[in-house]
Parts: structure tokens; C-alpha cells; sequence
């Protein structure tokens, strides 16, 4: 099924590349190679900012100005789907000992599958770029070939193509491998002065005038630019300021990082050295344009935390930030704006400085302290729970995945909301079905509350604020209180509310609907967005942030009712389940006194709330739990004490 996958993802990719317009799809490779590309036209190749590798890659690329630019388009496609392949092949044959038999099967496709989706491969297969052959030689050189010369020859090919990849010869001379160190060393200085010779005036524009390609293609400050150098100009330095700081920096981050990747090396982690190299490879670059970031990704295979339930928070860090934009990951706020912007760059140095990878020798290597499970209620069905290996966790997950997770689900449900559009025509034709069974049920009170509250000053304003201000705050913090008091509930509560924003999803999706406030002809007055141009189809400038037709179900009442439903369920005082019950009564009365729903989507958003209930309930039996019996289970707090003097270096 993984390999199955895996070919999907393959046909995908190559499908959104090749059905692009011409113009559109390997832009980078037609600049270079097309009919009017740089490589065809006499002079030099950097008259232009367009080629932006080194003089040796025009050399390689200039043959390829011959070929047909279709077939082109489609061998480059799939020559860097296959490369790809190769990669995720041998990562996964790579990982350090001793492998599961379980991970050995595994391993290939899902580190493939990774791979297609991150960022820089999509990227690099949008441009055209050259950007996976570097990692793929280096990965051959130190992982596929016999011989010290050979694996020095691949190395230095690679550094060739891209420069900062020459610290890995740095790695192998401090690893013990003087022979392949030098010998790279060597067959970059031969590529080098084989471009010299073809293309002297090319080269001197590269390497002396352009430091290295510093300066070529984008501007260095744009957010592409993910190297140190690239955050110190967007952080508003420059000059001579700029230059001696980032020299300091980029010295700093190449002693610890190659400092630790030797460690790992002798570790016997030799990929996880390799990642961290290429970390800091990234990081030292004058430019690492996010094609070039792929080393990241291949730091998901260090091992962090001794607890068993911490061990997927590195993995899924890296991943989550190597596959989504930093807009996703982080909110529009101005305060996290310098950690948006340089999301990679700091994923890069926290994997080349600051992760704290455990050694083979540790003894939570193989045996990480366990998680400790509440022990389960008997369920008064057969089949609940219907996942019997979803067990509840009695300790609270690990905060900095959990905050990433909850955005990442928030800004996917943004999107997603977003693009559940339909035209104005069927939302307003739902809309008048939805008014006519509502005056067939004698509900229809929509009208009648929106003009008594609008002529009350201080009632409007009151409704007003409260559909404004408290859809998100008392949710947030609700899952607040219960990740601190009480944390296997939270993941409870979490589950529900987060099926239930799922199904609203679908509820958005297959039955767009006009709100009150934007139905023609019915005499309802927006008082929370102002008077609507119902003369235009997009009703003004607001729509351009939201989808005004998502209203059934309401999410406004639905999530006030999941917050109802656990304070009265969880909450220790009967003052504090009144007002819990509060929230939910005047939330629908905001949103049918602001005309923004019909009272039908009050209904749905509670119809939504329940299932996600009853999902829950369905998938992981009853809410209430027993705890382990005494010494039955090791808390997760317990700690393995750690083997001292001989016996650390003994344990296998």
C-alpha cells in the first residue's frame, strides 16, 4: 500500500508539472537550456541574474540546449522522480543499526513519500532545478561505493555543482578518512579548473566577483534566501556590520555543527552526521534558496527524548516544517514574523547546533520510558472501542507539537473553508430553502430578533462583541486548563472538537448557504460587518478574506457548545458549569440577532458537535478511565537510570 502511495504521489507530481503552461513549468531549465535560454546565447552567463549555478553546471547543462524542449520537459521530470527514488532508497538503507524489522519494511517508501511532498522537491521539480543531484551524490559517495577515491570523486563532483557541499570533505578528513577527504578535495579543485579553462570569464564573474554566486538570482533578503546571511539582512542589517557578523555566525555554526556531526559519525549514525553537515552547509551559504534545503528533511532520522512518548515530536517538527510554508505554521501576527520568515533556516540550526540527538550508547536508545495508559471502563457495546490500540495517555503531550498541530489544523481548515465556494446564485437558492422550512416549522424568529436588537444601543453593541471576541478565546482556553489540570481529558476534548470541525468541513462544502445578512429582499441588517453592496457579486471587499457562504453548519454555536458540554462535564464548581451553559444560550443569540446565521445552522453546528462526541466515544470507548493499578505500570515521569563508566559503553 506505501509503494503504492509512493507511485501516486510520483504520477502526481509529474502531472502538475507537465500540465502547466509552457511558460510556467521548469522555469529555471528553460532561462538556462530553452530556445533563447542563457546557455544558448554567446557571452556570458551571468550578464543576466537568470543562471544562478556554477560555471562547471552551465558546462554539464550546455549540452542538454540540443534537446527537443517537450521530450525535455518530460525526461527532466521524470529523470528527478527517479532521483528522488534513489534518494529515499538508500536514507532508508542507511539508518542506523539496529533497524526493526518493521522500519526496514517501511522505511523506503515512506522516506520517499516524504520526500515528494517536502518543499525543496517540489520546488526543485516547479524551477527545473539541479538541487537533488548534490544530496544524491553525496548520499552515493559515503553510502553506495566502495573505495576511498570514489566516494572523494562523488563528493567532489557534488561541491562542484554546489559549493558549501565541500564541508563534507571537511567531515571526512575529521572522520578519519584522509584519503577520500583529500581526494575530494581534489576532483572539486579538477571540476573547478575544467570550467576555468572552458569559461575564464565566467568563472572569474562567479567566484571572484559574485563571492561564490553571492548576489546572483533573487535578492538576498528575500524570504527564499533561508541562510544566516539572508536573516541578518531581513533583520534590517547591512555592510560591513553585516559581513564581519555573519562571518562570525557562519564560523560558530561550522565548529558545532561539525563538531557533532563527527560525534555522530563515530556513533555509528552516519546519516544523521551527514544531515547535520548538511545543515550547516545550509546555514553558512550567502544564499540557500529552498530547493537547496533538503538536508534538513534527512535530520528527521535523529533520535530525541528518552520518553517514548516525546520520540515523535523531532520527526514530526522537521516535517511538518519541511512540507508546509511558514504562513501555515505560524499565524499573521507581527511578533512571530522574524520566526516565520526563517522557519527552515532555524529548523536547519537546531538540527546542526541544538538537538539534542541521543547516542547509540544511551540505554533509551532501544527502550525509551514507556507511556503509561489509563486502563480502560468496559464500553456497553461490543464494538466500542471500534480502534482498540487507541489507548488514552494519562501524561499530557508534548506542548510545542501540540501548538504546531493545532495551527496547522486551524490554517487547513482556513483553506479549506475558503475554497468551499460556490456561486451567489445557489447560496441564496439554499438560503430561501432554509427560510421557507423555517417559516414551515414557525422558527423563523430571525428577522424579528436582528430588528429588535438593532434598536437597542447597547444590546447591538453587546451581540456585536461577543461574535467577535469569543469564538476563539473560550475555546483556547479552555484546552488551555485542561493541558495543564487535566490531561487526559484534554485529549478527549481535543479529539471531539477536532471531528467535529471536520464534518462542519463537509457540511460547508456540500451545502454553501447565503446567510440572513446577505439575502436580498428579506430586510436583514448586518451589524457586526456594515451595509453589504448586494449589487456585487463578491458583496465588497470582505469576502476577499473569508467564505461568506459557510454557515451551515455554524461553527459560532457549535464550538460554544463543546465548550458548554466540557465545563459542565469537567468543571468542579456549579457556578462554573452555569456559566458554562451561558456560553452556548448567548452565542446563538448573537448570531441570529447579527443576521449572520439562520437558527437551521445553530441546529447543524449542534448536530456536528454531537458526532464529533460520538466519534470519539465510538473510536475510543468511554470518557471515563481508570488509572493503572499500583506498580503496575512505570509513571512517565520515571526515568531509567543511566549505566555508568563501562557499562555505557558495553550496552549494545
Amino acid at each position: 500500500m506505501l509503494w503504492l502511495v509512493v507511485a501516486a504521489l510520483a504520477v502526481r507530481q509529474m502531472a502538475v508539472v507537465l500540465r502547466q503552461p509552457p511558460g510556467e513549468r521548469l522555469t529555471d531549465l528553460e532561462t538556462w537550456i530553452g530556445e533563447n535560454g542563457v546557455l544558448h546565447v554567446t557571452g556570458s552567463l551571468y550578464d543576466t541574474d537568470r543562471f544562478t549555478g556554477t560555471p562547471f553546471a552551465g558546462l554539464v547543462l550546455k549540452p542538454l540546449t540540443r534537446t527537443a524542449e517537450q521530450s525535455l520537459g518530460v525526461a527532466w521530470t521524470f529523470g528527478s522522480l527517479l532521483l528522488v527514488a534513489a534518494l529515499g532508497v538508500i536514507a532508508a538503507r542507511a539508518l542506523p543499526t539496529p533497524v526493526g524489522r518493521r522500519t526496514a519494511l517501511f522505511a523506503a517508501p515512506v522516506a520517499i513519500s516524504l520526500l515528494m511532498l517536502s518543499l525543496p522537491v517540489r520546488n526543485a521539480l516547479h524551477l527545473g532545478q539541479v538541487s537533488i543531484l548534490p544530496v544524491l551524490l553525496v548520499l552515493v559517495g559515503l553510502f553506495v561505493v566502495r573505495g576511498e577515491r570514489a566516494a572523494g570523486v562523488l563528493i567532489g563532483v557534488a561541491a562542484a555543482l554546489q559549493p558549501t557541499v565541500l564541508l563534507f570533505a571537511v567531515l571526512l578528513l575529521l572522520t578519519g578518512r584522509r584519503r577520500a577527504a583529500v581526494t575530494g578535495g581534489a576532483a572539486f579543485a579538477a571540476c573547478t579548473a575544467l570550467a576555468w579553462a572552458a569559461m575564464p570569464h565566467d568563472s572569474w564573474t562567479y567566484w571572484v566577483h559574485h563571492v561564490a554566486g553571492a548576489g546572483l538570482g533573487d535578492q538576498a533578503d528575500s524570504l527564499a534566501n533561508q541562510s544566516l546571511h539572508g536573516a541578518l539582512l531581513r533583520l534590517g542589517l547591512a555592510g560591513p556590520l553585516e559581513i564581519v557578523l555573519f562571518v562570525a555566525l557562519a564560523a560558530a555554526v561550522c565548529f558545532i555543527g561539525l563538531r557533532r556531526a563527527v560525534r555522530y559519525a563515530r556513533d555509528g549514525q552516519l546519516l544523521l552526521a551527514v544531515a547535520v553537515t548538511g545543515c550547516v552547509a545550509v546555514a553558512v551559504s550567502p544564499t540557500a534558496w529552498q530547493h537547496q534545503l533538503l538536508w534538513v528533511l534527512l535530520a528527521v532520522v535523529g533520535r530525541v527524548g528518552r520518553r517514548a512518548s516525546d520520540r515523535m515530536v523531532w520527526p514530526a517538527v522537521v516535517v511538518l516544517v519541511i512540507t508546509l510554508p511558514g504562513t501555515m505554521l505560524l499565524p499573521n501576527i507581527e511578533a512571530v514574523f522574524p520566526v516565520r520568515d526563517n522557519v527552515l533556516l532555524i529548523a536547519a540550526l537546531g538540527a546542526a547546533c541544538a538537538a539534542p540527538f541521543l547516542p547509540r550508547t544511551s540505554p533509551y536508545w532501544q527502550h525509551p520510558v514507556p507511556t503509561a495508559y489509563a486502563v480502560p471502563v468496559r464500553a456497553r457495546w461490543k464494538r466500542v472501542p471500534l480502534v482498540p490500540f487507541w489507548r488514552r495517555v494519562l501524561s499530557r503531550p508534548n506542548l510545542l507539537l501540540e501548538l504546531l498541530l493545532i495551527r496547522v489544523v486551524y490554517s487547513a481548515y482556513a483553506h479549506v473553508r475558503l475554497a468551499a465556494t460556490a456561486g451567489r446564485a445557489t447560496a441564496e437558492h439554499h438560503g430561501r430553502q432554509v427560510h421557507a422550512l423555517e417559516r414551515w416549522l414557525h422558527i423563523d424568529i430571525e428577522h424579528w430578533a436582528n430588528h429588535a436588537v438593532v434598536g437597542v444601543g447597547w444590546l447591538r453593541g453587546f451581540f456585536d462583541y461577543y461574535y467577535s471576541t469569543f469564538h476563539f478565546i473560550v475555546p483556547l482556553s479552555i484546552l488551555a486548563v485542561l493541558y495543564v489540570r487535566r490531561p487526559a481529558d484534554y485529549r478527549w476534548a481535543r479529539s471531539s472538537i477536532g471531528f467535529a470541525t471536520l464534518l462542519a468541513l463537509v457540511g460547508f462544502w456540500l451545502y454553501p448557504l447565503a446567510p440572513p445578512r446577505l439575502m436580498p429582499g428579506l430586510g436583514f441588517i448586518d451589524t457586526v460587518h456594515g451595509v453589504q453592496d448586494f449589487a456585487k457579486p463578491d458583496y465588497g471587499s470582505l469576502t476577499a478574506m473569508t467564505n461568506q457562504y459557510a454557515a451551515m453548519p455554524s461553527l459560532h454555536f457549535g464550538w460554544s457548545l463543546w465548550c458548554g458540554v466540557v465545563i459542565v462535564l469537567l468543571a468542579p464548581k456549579t457556578w462554573m458549569k452555569v456559566l458554562g451553559l451561558l456560553h452556548p444560550l448567548f452565542t446563538v443569540s448573537a448570531i441570529v440577532a447579527t443576521a449572520n446565521h439562520w437558527v437551521l445552522d445553530a441546529v447543524g453546528g449542534a448536530a456536528v458537535v454531537a458526532l464529533g462526541f460520538g466519534l470519539t466515544y465510538v473510536l475510543a470507548g468511554p470518557r471515563r478511565l481508570r488509572e493503572p493499578a499500583p506498580g503496575g505500570m512505570r509513571a512517565p515521569e520515571e526515568a531509567v537510570p543511566e549505566p555508568a563508566g563501562e557499562a555505557v559503553a558495553a550496552k549494545p
